[in-house]
């Protein structure tokens, strides 16, 4: 029985180490919210949204980026912070009524790909942003 139980396991680590390769990605991307949950209403109604984007994957172009914040059906383009490396921001408008803005972050970008280059994107898990009175 110790014999089989042996075998068993030696039969069975490649198929999962090979299994965990296949099924993982090997690239680490993030876009991580930099905005605040909860910001003052303000008179301009405008509030500024921050993202950071992170990744190891060499093969993005890193001249291609279009980032977006998508609020229902709508995308707000994005602005690269000035002198800070992949942080991006935009001014988003909500209504003098509205309390909650519910957003995410998308990222479209091209990539070097064989044999030829091919447009890829990235969005982030669903941001909530309170605007609360002063």
């Amino acid at each position: 029985m110790s014999r089989y139980y042996r075998w068993s396991w030696v039969c069975l680590l490649p198929a999962l180490l090979l299994g965990g390769c296949a099924s993982g990605s090997i690239y680490n991307t993030a876009i991580t919210n930099l905005t605040p949950a909860r910001l003052p209403r303000n008179a301009e109604n405008l509030y500024l949204i921050e993202a950071h984007w992170r990744s190891n994957q060499q093969s993005i172009r890193k001249d291609s980026f279009k980032a977006y914040v998508k609020v229902g059906a709508e995308f707000y383009p994005m602005r690269p912070s000035p002198m800070l490396a992949n942080r991006w921001e935009t001014l988003l408008p909500v209504p003098a009524g509205q309390n909650v803005v519910h957003y995410q972050f998308k990222f479209d970008y091209l990539v070097n790909a064989v044999p030829e280059i091919k447009p890829d994107s990235k969005l982030s898990a669903p941001q909530v942003l309170e605007i609360v009175n002063p």
